[in-house]
C-alpha cells in the first residue's frame, strides 16, 4: 500500500488511537514539509501515546519550521504527562532551540519526575548554551546516578572548561558507567 498525504491525514483523524499512532509512523515516508504540517494536530491529540509519538517526531520534522516547532514544543513542556514533557525536552535539544532554555530550566525546577529531569539535563548538552552550566552543576550533585550520568555527558557536550574541576572527583566513582562518562566528557573538553 502506498502512503499518501491524504491517507495519512485521514488516519490521523481516525477515532481509533492505534490508527492515529500508525499514521504518525507513516509520516516518515512523506516529504518532510508535508509531514511537518500533518504532525501539528497529533501534538495536541487527546491520547497521551499519540501526543508522545508526535512530539518525539518533531526532533527531525521540526527543522521544517523552527519557530512553529518551538511553540509546539513549549506546549509539550506544559503537557500534563511526564512522557510528553520528556519527549518535548528531547526534541528541543535535538533541534538546538536555545530560545527554550528558560522553559527547560523552569520545568526542571518544578518537576518531581526523574525522567523529565533526566531528559532536560540530557537536552542541555545538545543545546550548547553556556547558561546551562549552573543547572548541570546542580544536577551533577544529585544522588540519582542516571541524572548524574546525564549531567556528566552534557557538561562534556557543553564544552565549558569550568566543568573539568567538577568532573575530576567523579573519575573515582565506584560505578564504572559514571567513570566511563567522565572519560568521554573530559575527552570532549580536551
Amino acid at each position: 500500500m502506498t502512503t499518501t498525504p491524504d491517507l495519512v491525514k485521514a488516519a490521523l483523524e481516525s477515532a481509533d488511537f492505534g490508527e492515529r499512532l500508525r499514521a504518525i509512523n507513516h509520516l516518515r515516508q512523506l516529504d518532510p514539509a508535508i509531514a511537518f504540517e500533518l504532525i501539528k494536530a497529533p501534538v495536541l491529540d487527546s491520547n497521551v501515546r499519540v501526543r508522545y509519538a508526535a512530539v518525539s517526531q518533531l526532533s527531525s520534522l521540526g527543522r521544517q519550521d523552527l519557530a512553529a516547532s518551538l511553540e509546539l514544543l513549549r506546549a509539550g513542556l506544559l503537557d500534563p504527562e511526564p512522557d510528553v514533557q520528556s519527549a518535548a525536552a528531547d526534541s528541543i535539544g535535538a533541534l538546538k532551540l536555545t530560545e527554550a532554555f528558560d522553559d527547560l530550566e523552569a520545568l526542571y525546577r518544578r518537576t518531581p519526575e526523574w525522567l523529565v529531569s533526566f531528559s532536560i539535563v540530557a537536552a542541555l548538552g545538545e543545546l550548547g548554551d553556556l547558561r546551562a552550566f549552573e543547572l548541570l552543576k546542580e544536577a551533577l550533585a544529585t544522588d540519582n546516578d542516571l541524572l548524574k550520568t546525564a549531567a556528566i555527558g552534557s557538561l562534556g557536550e557543553l564544552g565549558d572548561v569550568r566543568a573539568v574541576d567538577l568532573l575530576i572527583p567523579c573519575a573515582t566513582n565506584p560505578d564504572w558507567q559514571i567513570r566511563y562518562r567522565v572519560v568521554q566528557a573530559l575527552g570532549r573538553l580536551n
